[in-house]
């Protein structure tokens, strides 16, 4: 396989993953918004959304974990040529972290479904500065 194919699908992978981080990070948008009104007085119906939206992230934030991973396979292949920092290991530790415990309380899961946004907006940068830095390899070669 060329080198060009490389970058090709190492950007791919970042677009995969980048899509599965905003999608998580919009539901977890939602989630907040609709904690904010449960926490107010939301009654079962803010409750139920609120749960809806933070299982639907959760199933993005499964996705983009396999697309990070993919990401950094494809990263594995043309590290040769340029040096790359995909840290996920926190996000990875976040993603069990959240979404394995159980939630004890309206503000709890705020403060849970924050700290969620905070990370992913953390990995949607990073995969943007890559996308950016193969783009930029790949208009090099020509």
């Amino acid at each position: 396989m060329n080198y060009t194919q490389e970058l090709n699908e190492a950007i791919e992978a970042a677009d995969e993953a980048l899509y599965y981080l905003n999608k998580a990070r919009q539901d977890l948008l939602s989630a907040r918004n609709w904690g904010i009104f449960d926490i107010f007085g939301g009654g079962m119906i803010a409750t139920f959304i609120k749960r809806n939206k933070m299982s639907k992230a959760k199933s993005y934030v499964i996705d983009a974990r396999e697309s990070l991973m993919k990401l950094k396979n494809e990263l594995d292949d043309i590290d040769d040529v340029i040096e790359f920092d995909l840290d996920m290991d926190d996000f990875l530790s976040f993603a069990d972290y959240f979404f394995d415990n159980s939630f004890f309380s309206d503000l709890m899961v705020q403060g849970r479904i924050n700290n969620a946004r905070s990370k992913i907006l953390e990995a949607i940068d990073n995969v943007k500065l890559i996308k950016e830095e193969l783009q930029e390899e790949l208009r090099n070669l020509y």
